[in-house]
């Protein structure tokens, strides 16, 4: 077990695309081990997800995961899930307004807008391929997650600069306002 560090918004490694994954370089023992180090840190660190390039990997693959998470009270819990080499196509133009903050944007959250249900194409971290719809809340995560394999962060996405805080000021401010729009948004969507 190794705790990776986190890249801070600014290093360049968080703006590049990153490069798809061999399946040959994914069954790799070292390549597996990767993966259970970006686990560890996500656990550590207590995010909802976390993307290689965040640890310094340029490769495209991310780990998503929320169970019970104090960062985020208010998530529907979430298997853990590796994606590699994902894909994701919006089905509907329907969106909603999530909240979010980043492991490498620390102590700022903002409103982004994101679809709210979505096909999910991509292998897991043995090379099965993976085809799902995930909706609501659960989808913003995914978005959020595969922004970043793409070289983007939540904050490219922020429409009104003004919703930007910090977490104190959410949880003073915004959070139980949000907490209501997210269960609605559960209520509706089921996750």
């Amino acid at each position: 077990m190794a705790f990776l560090r986190i890249a801070q918004v600014g290093h360049p490694v968080l703006r590049a695309p990153t490069r798809e994954v061999p399946r040959e370089e994914l069954l790799s023992a070292e390549f597996q081990r990767f993966i259970d180090d970006l686990v560890d840190t996500m656990h550590e660190a207590n995010g909802a997800g976390l993307a290689a390039n965040q640890v310094y990997r340029s490769v495209r693959v991310c780990a998503i995961e929320v169970k019970d998470n104090p960062r985020y009270p208010y998530k529907p819990n979430i298997p853990l899930t590796i994606l590699v080499n994902p894909k994701l196509t919006p089905i509907g133009e329907t969106k909603f307004d999530n909240y979010e903050g980043c492991l490498s944007v620390p102590d700022l959250r903002g409103v982004v807008p994101r679809y709210a249900e979505l096909r999910v194409q991509a292998l897991d971290r043995h090379g099965g391929e993976i085809d799902r719809v995930v909706r609501g809340i659960t989808a913003g995560t995914f978005q959020h997650e595969v922004d970043h394999l793409d070289g983007k962060l939540f904050l490219d996405r922020v429409a009104d600069t003004t919703t930007l805080c910090t977490w104190k000021e959410f949880a003073r401010h915004h959070e139980s306002g949000f907490r209501e729009r997210v269960k609605a948004i559960v209520d509706r969507y089921g996750s």
